[in-house]
């Protein structure tokens, strides 16, 4: 059991409390489990804080009960992809601090790390995703070739998704382009009638661009009453579906096919 040395001051440990918050809700976190890692860990230290979770800020109060003094430290949101690995290791981060399996000092080092060292093969995600969006258009009821075919679009789908992240692109616009490209791609089966299924190819194309993950965000922060942030995820979630919607108009108004 590693415990601390000497206690951290109250400042200290509400900058690192604000800088958990921002990456951990920016990374796709609920505002549930925001708030019960962030309490766990003050719990652990005799501690009383009061979260307050804006769409693009955190804001941290922090009590010491022994000074009866508070310290307030507000966080920006940190804005990027969401990220389950990030989640899971900076609960399991406030557990083992709650548990006292590491000392404060332990923690802000493994803190950096695991922020800093979240790199995953892009290739690797690429092949994933397309085998998936493919697995969705066999689950739909489609035939081998409209599988192959989504195959095709979402690969080259989430290939520019991947470069426009890297030139740090409106995600907007992007998933509107990557629709489109999906889309026109998928397209090709109703306009060479190829496969027994070509609706379901089209259909399936853009799938993986649907934004679950902000959606059942939004429904678990209501459920919790975090208002707020519950509207503005639902929010983002159905511009980013206008968004894919718009895209997939697009193409199928090029190609000529379906409603027009």
């Amino acid at each position: 059991m590693n415990t601390d040395s000497i206690m951290p001051s109250a400042n200290d440990m509400c900058s690192f409390f604000a800088r958990y918050s921002a990456w951990l809700i920016g990374c796709g976190a609920t505002c549930i489990r925001l708030e019960k890692n962030v309490c766990r860990m003050a719990a652990a230290y005799g501690k009383e804080v009061e979260l307050s979770i804006m769409p693009r800020h955190v804001h941290i109060a922090l009590k010491d009960n022994d000074k009866a003094e508070v310290v307030t430290v507000i966080a920006s949101v940190e804005q990027r992809a969401v990220s389950f690995n990030i989640n899971t290791r900076l609960s399991e981060l406030s557990w083992e601090l709650a548990d006292h399996k590491i000392n404060y000092e332990q923690a802000k080092k493994r803190f950096d790390k695991i922020v800093s060292s979240d790199y995953q093969s892009k290739l690797t995600v690429l092949l994933l995703v397309t085998m998936a969006n493919a697995s969705f258009c066999k689950l739909f009821g489609g035939d081998w070739i409209s599988m192959l075919i989504v195959g095709i679009a979402t690969l080259a789908g989430y290939y520019v998704k991947q470069f426009m992240s890297e030139l740090h692109a409106d995600i907007r616009l992007t998933v509107l382009v990557c629709s489109f490209v999906s889309s026109v791609l998928g397209a090709t089966c109703l306009l060479f009638s190829l496969g027994s299924t070509p609706e379901i190819a089209l259909g399936t194309s853009v799938l993986y661009l649907v934004p679950g993950v902000p959606f059942l965000n939004s429904f678990s922060d209501m459920l919790y009453r975090h208002y707020i942030c519950a509207f503005s995820r639902l929010a983002d979630a159905l511009i980013l579906t206008c968004c894919l919607s718009i895209g997939l108009c697009m193409g199928m108004l090029l190609m000529n096919v379906g409603m027009f």
